[in-house]
């Protein structure tokens, strides 16, 4: 009878740095090695943006692209898509409203390593775990502060969707979406009780849906 054999698992201390994960799963062989994460789940206007990375070099200072400034956030983006493989799917405010956005966000995953030009051996998610991913593959909780391929995952999407906000906001310049990306500020909710959800807020949303009233779309659609 053949044993099937199964390597010592490895133990990765959080306080390991952000490439202790990549590193441990280098020693058992499984490389290359993709980080998945999104942008835009909290939000109530824009859409979702999942990136999935696979780095063929470590970048100094990568890290939860959240904590990071929107210049440093830039200036690793563009190290990012130079030294790595790089996914990215953009889900708009009507497919989050008509599927809902966990599925969304799950499926988004699975089609953003789809995109990726090298298959994976391995996959780190951030937070959940992800079914139907085509490679093994390990949910790490706030992964985007402890693995690298999800930090650069994470600043990948991050930038994306800033960028198409910042474009949204000279259409719907009433929003304020340059300032706020969708999430919902003060300015955010004052808009919305003024003009309305534009075409590109997200109707499932409570938020968004308390302001409806009797208009479906605000003064602010182009």
């Amino acid at each position: 009878m053949t044993v099937a054999f199964r390597p010592r698992p490895s133990v990765v201390r959080r306080d390991s740095g952000l490439y202790a994960y990549e590193r441990a799963l280098a020693r058992r062989g499984l490389t290359p090695i993709a980080g998945v994460d999104e942008a835009g789940r909290g939000a109530c206007a824009g859409p979702l943006v999942v990136a999935a990375v696979i780095l063929h070099k470590e970048i100094p200072g990568l890290g939860d692209s959240k904590l990071l400034t929107a210049a440093t956030r830039e200036r690793l983006y563009t190290q990012v898509t130079k030294h790595a493989d790089v996914g990215v799917v953009v889900i708009p405010p009507g497919e989050i409203d008509a599927r809902g956005l966990h599925r969304c966000n799950v499926e988004g995953m699975r089609r953003a390593v789809a995109r990726l030009t090298t298959d994976p051996e391995y996959i780190l998610t951030d937070g959940f775990p992800v079914p139907g991913l085509p490679a093994p593959s390990l949910a790490v909780w706030k992964g985007d502060q402890v693995a690298a391929c999800v930090a650069a995952a994470s600043i990948v999407a991050k930038v994306t969707r800033d960028r198409m906000m910042v474009s949204l906001d000279v259409d719907f310049p009433a929003y304020g979406f340059a300032e706020h990306k969708g999430y919902t500020t003060a300015r955010h909710r004052l808009a919305l009780e003024a003009h309305g959800p534009c075409s590109h807020h997200r109707f499932s949303f409570v938020t968004v849906a308390r302001e409806m009233g009797d208009n479906e779309m605000g003064a602010g659609v182009a």
